[in-house]
């Protein structure tokens, strides 16, 4: 196990600010140009002070803030700008030369700050970005600020799981976490950023992250041993895998669970915990402490009668906390009279529930629906570092994609890989997910040089720029040939859908593509979709139909996890001018505005107005959007 030494205190400082920057503009406009400021409101922990501290970073603002502890104290919130004994007018004389005021935690003010902040709302001299908590008992005087329409309200939605994927890479200095532990982490945090930060610290400072391997060349790979350790020495992904750690914030954030008074209760959601990732009967509980704890939406009945724990963090949460003697105890339940305890965790139990999932999982693909479904008992392996079976492993790193989860789909992949074990389907999978992601080199490589079949040397190939020999090398689904833009090589051979598209894109008809597109985004097919609108774009003879086009693919391939393939490429730049492609290209590679200037020797406000004229064209909202618009060898999607 390779570990993080000595750096952690790389997270003693703020996280680069990601995946708010539509956001951060509206609060930042919202007190700018005579208007009169905003309530931003949203569940605990999904970044609401950040936002406004960003927006207001630069401008001359005070700040206030609500505590639990101060509640009953007179403009306590107020103290370094108020004296405690003014009235209510000499306050509002007092903040007389505050031009910005941003108000943390307003749901926790006092009453009379409380007042204050909606006077001053009234008045209208000082603009106001308020700050409250949703489901939290407010003021009064708080909440008249929205429904009395005094001022805007901006509601905060958690973070997306794409932004989230972005946040911890930057985060951790650039180290890449791995996408199945991605997927945990915001699952297990729901958007709460504060126990996220506190959730990798800890995996980090308890040495609970490992370096992801390649996977072992191909048996009849011609690579030497020296160059497959060095590429396992240069990977720059970790994974965690293994048990919760139990911080104070992941306490804090579950006491509620962990401090239930009652005792039916809390041997109720143990014995939930314990049975994860199946779910257990009504009749194994005690009815009316499972009445009690659904009120309270602790937990969850399904229609079937089946008991869940209602959120992902409370099962990790309960049996970190549970002593040995009794994680022994509720994981081995009694078995019948004169038979061997088994475990509810144990291959006898979730085994046929992993073959459900692999079943289910099947029928989606076969019906060419990947819409997005639930696989517990296949994550749950993932996490616990369990071995998950080769034909599983295949089926969701197919399944992923298929839906334009690339990564993903290659992380599966490994895990069918792992210790030493070598699959067919797995290694497939494997180049596939690589290939499509602009990586010939490394796909050949996943081969051993030696073709699998089902597209393994078309991919390959396509992604080093030939699609005439890609298409020539397809030997299985004939929609790779209308993916690649050659769609009369699978005339006749394709249903539904599928068959649309090849027929759109023959008849180059661009709003047809479009609808296609439409079609397969319902299905699940991300980035299905995405290529049958970047094909739409050239077929449309209206520029604008042309720019709603673009701008669809690019919001699709923004969530495909780094997606290279040749219908995405190339897309715009040929619409750009000269100084317009040089001045996105470097912006796709990240670089600010004023080093752009000073590359180019222009101005910024010469580069700022390039990159403005450069967005119309593109149908481009920021510069975010810009990786997926323009090829860059290493261009990475935020």
């Amino acid at each position: 196990m390779t570990t993080f030494e000595g750096d952690a205190k790389a997270l003693d400082t703020p996280w680069p600010f990601t995946g708010r920057e539509h956001e951060r503009e509206l609060v930042r406009g919202s007190f700018m140009a005579g208007r009169h400021g905003m309530v931003i409101t949203g569940p605990a922990g999904c970044g609401k002070t950040r936002l406004v501290t960003e927006a207001a970073r630069g401008t001359d603002h005070a700040r206030v803030a609500g505590t639990p502890e101060t509640r009953r104290i007179r403009f306590a919130a107020f103290a370094h700008l108020v004296p405690e004994t003014a009235s209510l007018h000499d306050a509002l004389q007092h903040l007389s030369d505050v031009r910005l005021l941003l108000v943390d935690d307003a749901h926790l003010l006092d009453d009379a700050s409380a007042a204050l902040v909606h006077q001053l709302a009234v008045h209208g001299r000082t603009r106001l970005l308020v700050v409250t908590t949703d489901g939290a008992p407010a003021p009064g005087a708080v909440s008249r600020l929205w429904t009395g329409e005094l001022l805007p309200r901006l509601h905060l939605k958690p973070l997306p799981r794409e932004a989230t994927a972005h946040l911890l890479t930057s985060g951790l200095g650039g180290r890449g976490l791995e996408v199945l532990t991605v997927n945990r982490l915001h699952r297990l945090c729901q958007g709460d950023l504060r126990l996220l930060r506190d959730l990798v610290g800890a995996v980090r400072e308890h040495g609970l992250l490992t370096r992801v391997p390649d996977p072992a060349p191909a048996p009849d790979a011609n690579a030497d041993s020296d160059s497959d350790s060095d590429a396992d020495a240069d990977a720059d992904e970790w994974a965690w895998r293994g048990p919760l750690p139990l911080t104070a914030t992941v306490r804090e954030r579950t006491a509620h669970v962990l401090d239930r008074p009652c005792p039916a209760e809390r041997e109720a959601l143990e014995r939930l915990a314990f049975a994860e990732p199946l779910p257990l009967d009504l009749d194994d509980l005690d009815l009316h402490a499972l009445e009690r704890l659904e009120a309270d939406a602790v937990v969850r009945v399904d229609d079937q009668g089946a008991v869940r724990l209602a959120h992902p963090l409370h099962g990790p949460v309960l049996r970190a906390a549970a002593g040995r003697l009794r994680a022994r105890r509720l994981s081995l339940p009694q078995p019948p009279a004169g038979g061997t305890p088994i475990s509810l965790r144990s291959p006898d139990q979730y085994g046929p529930a992993l073959d459900a999932e692999r079943a289910a999982l099947t029928r989606r693909i076969e019906r060419a629906d990947v819409r997005t479904m639930p696989t517990p008992v296949g994550e749950w392996l993932v996490a616990e570092g369990a071995w998950v079976p080769t034909g599983y492993a295949a089926v969701r790193a197919r399944f992923a994609r298929l839906r334009g989860e690339l990564r993903e789909a290659a992380a599966w992949a490994r895990e069918g890989l792992r210790d030493g074990r070598d699959d067919r389907s797995c290694r497939l999978e494997l180049a596939l997910a690589t290939a499509q992601s602009g990586d010939p080199t490394a796909a050949h490589e996943i081969l051993g040089g030696r073709p699998h079949g089902g597209g393994a040397a078309t991919w390959p190939t396509a992604a080093r720029g030939d699609a005439g020999r890609a298409v020539e090398a397809i030997t299985g689904d004939a929609y790779d040939a209308v993916r690649l833009g050659m769609p009369e090589r699978a005339a006749g051979r394709l249903t539904g859908v599928f068959a649309a598209h090849a027929e759109a894109l023959a008849r180059g008809d661009g709003p047809a593509l479009d609808r296609v597109a439409e079609q397969l985004a319902e299905r699940g097919f991300l980035l299905y979709a995405a290529e049958a609108h970047a094909q739409a774009v050239r077929a449309h003879r209206d520029p604008r139909a042309a720019r709603t086009a673009r701008t669809r693919a690019v919001a699709l391939a923004r969530r495909c996890q780094g997606a290279r393939t040749p219908a995405l490429s190339g897309l715009v730049l040929g619409e750009l001018t000269t100084r317009q492609r040089q001045i996105v290209t470097l912006a796709a590679a990240g670089l600010s505005n004023r080093q752009i200037a000073e590359k180019l020797t222009l101005s910024v406000r010469t580069v700022g107005n390039h990159l403005y004229g450069a967005y119309a064209r593109l149908g481009a909202g920021d510069r975010g959007a810009l990786p997926w618009l323009v090829e860059l060898p290493h261009a990475q999607p935020a």
